[in-house]
Formats: C-alpha cells, sequence, structure tokens
C-alpha cells in the first residue's frame, strides 16, 4: 500500500478531508443532539399523562409508535413534535375525569381537545376520538363537547390494542402496528405531511414481525376495492420516496415494500 508522507500533497489532501469530516461530525452531532432531545421530551410527557393511559380505551396512536417500537426506546425518528392520545367514545367521560390529575399541561384557551405543555421539557399532546363501531374509514364525526371534544375519525377503527410498551416504568398502551399501517395508509394528506406519513409507515415495517404483516394482509382483504388501491398507491409512493432527516431511508428497503405489494397483489384488487 503507498504510504501518505509529509510535504504539500500531504497538506493538500489532509485539509479537505478534515473539514469533511468536520461537517459531518457537526451534522450527526446535531442529528443526535435533536433525537435524544426529543426522546427526552416524549418520555416526559408520556409520564405526566400518566392519568390518561391509565384508562382502559386509551391508545398512543400517532406517527410516534415506531419511536415507541424502537428497541431501547431510541427514539431515532423525528416525526413532530406532540403526541396523539386516542380516545375510545366509550371511555371518553372516564378520560376527562382523569385529565384533572394531570398537571403539567393545561387545556388550550383555543382548541380544547389539545392540552399544551406549562414546561418547556414537554410537549402539545392531542386527543382524538376512536369508534369501533364505524365501518366506513371515509366516516368522520364530532364528539361534542365542552371540556373534551373530539373528532373522530374512520380510519382510527383500523386500530386495536398491542402489547402495551414499557417506558421506565409506565405502561405505555400503543396499538398493534397492522392496523396502524392501514390508517396512515389510508389517512388523505398531501405534500410533506403525506409523505412523513408513509415514512411513519415503513418505520412501523421495520419493526413489523411476521404476525403483523399477517394481520394487514388479512385486514387489507376486507377492505373495498377502492380503499385496496389506495392502500397500494401509497406504498408505491413509499417505495419511491428519496431520504428526509430524522426518518428511515426508503431506498435500502425497497425490497421489503415490494414483497408486501406481491402480498397485497395475491389478495386481489389493487
Amino acid at each position: 500500500m503507498a504510504s501518505v508522507g509529509g510535504g504539500a500533497g500531504n497538506h493538500l489532501l489532509k485539509n479537505p478531508t478534515s473539514r469533511s469530516v468536520g461537517r459531518l461530525a457537526s451534522a450527526v452531532t446535531r442529528r443526535y443532539t435533536a433525537s435524544m432531545d426529543f426522546r427526552s421530551k416524549l418520555i416526559a410527557t408520556l409520564k405526566a399523562i400518566r392519568p390518561v393511559l391509565e384508562e382502559p380505551g386509551v391508545l398512543v396512536v400517532g406517527s410516534e409508535i415506531p419511536n415507541l417500537l424502537e428497541r431501547g426506546l431510541a427514539a431515532t425518528m423525528v416525526v413532530s413534535q406532540d403526541i396523539d392520545i386516542g380516545v375510545s367514545v366509550e371511555a371518553h367521560s372516564r378520560v376527562k375525569a382523569r385529565l384533572g390529575e394531570v398537571l403539567d399541561l393545561e387545556r388550550s384557551s383555543e382548541e380544547p381537545s389539545v392540552w399544551v405543555p406549562r414546561l418547556p421539557n414537554l410537549v402539545e399532546v392531542n386527543f382524538v376520538g376512536m369508534d369501533p363501531r364505524i365501518h366506513d374509514a371515509s366516516e368522520t364525526y364530532v364528539l361534542e363537547d365542552a371540556e373534551l371534544p373530539l373528532i373522530v375519525f374512520g380510519t382510527l377503527s383500523f386500530l386495536r390494542p398491542g402489547n402495551p410498551v414499557d417506558v421506565e416504568g409506565l405502561r405505555v398502551p400503543v396499538p398493534r402496528p397492522a392496523g396502524l399501517i392501514l390508517e396512515k395508509l389510508l389517512t388523505d394528506r398531501s405534500g410533506e405531511k403525506g409523505h412523513r406519513d408513509l415514512l411513519v409507515v415503513l418505520g412501523l415495517l421495520l419493526v413489523a414481525e411476521e404476525s403483523d404483516v399477517a394481520e394487514l394482509v388479512a385486514e387489507y382483504r376486507g377492505l373495498s376495492a377502492e380503499l385496496r388501491h389506495e392502500v397500494q398507491s401509497n406504498l408505491t409512493i413509499l417505495s419511491l420516496l428519496g431520504p428526509t432527516a430524522g426518518m428511515p431511508d426508503p431506498q435500502p428497503h425497497r425490497g421489503r415494500i415490494a414483497r408486501l405489494l406481491t402480498l397485497l397483489d395475491e389478495v386481489g384488487g389493487g
């Protein structure tokens, strides 16, 4: 192997490399710091709303689920600076009562279904409604209430309780991955928000087990032809997306997405 000795040649090689390494190290440090800062806020907020999470019929339903399912709660995906909490309509009155025990967040004066932090180390919490009786994914209605009104989304009817995640001694109720994948694939969002939802789907696929994929295919089988087409279209879009900072890169996982599409094709209706 040719060695690189001293002199001008070494000087020309060394300085650009040093600058490149420095920029790379700085970028990695910023990304790591942002991820760790978000992780600490995520955990602190979940602890702050412990009374609500203890109620049956409550699930953490937002884009933070892949973070909670990552090994060691790595929370490497910085998707949004808030947490979505799904409240079953049957649990509404009980959850409303438990909110009185939440001390470090308060109801937003502008949106009563949003609770905002009183402390800088917490993030916003959004409450949405779940109604398992809904059979039309496009159906949406408002559960009117002066203290905790909820927008009830039909796509959330796909969610089923999964195994709770232990977060530093707190049992966090989360949905099964299959239902949440379908919810993200069928929720009508466009632009950057829509792309980020699709990258959340990828994050879920990366932690899903074979049984989760089988459940996803089974749920897909029960969809209308129109919804099946929407699922396959969004998975195809996901496979074509490029890298996004703080999110999983679809490019190395296009084979995984293609295999899922093949399974869905075998069901038909794509």
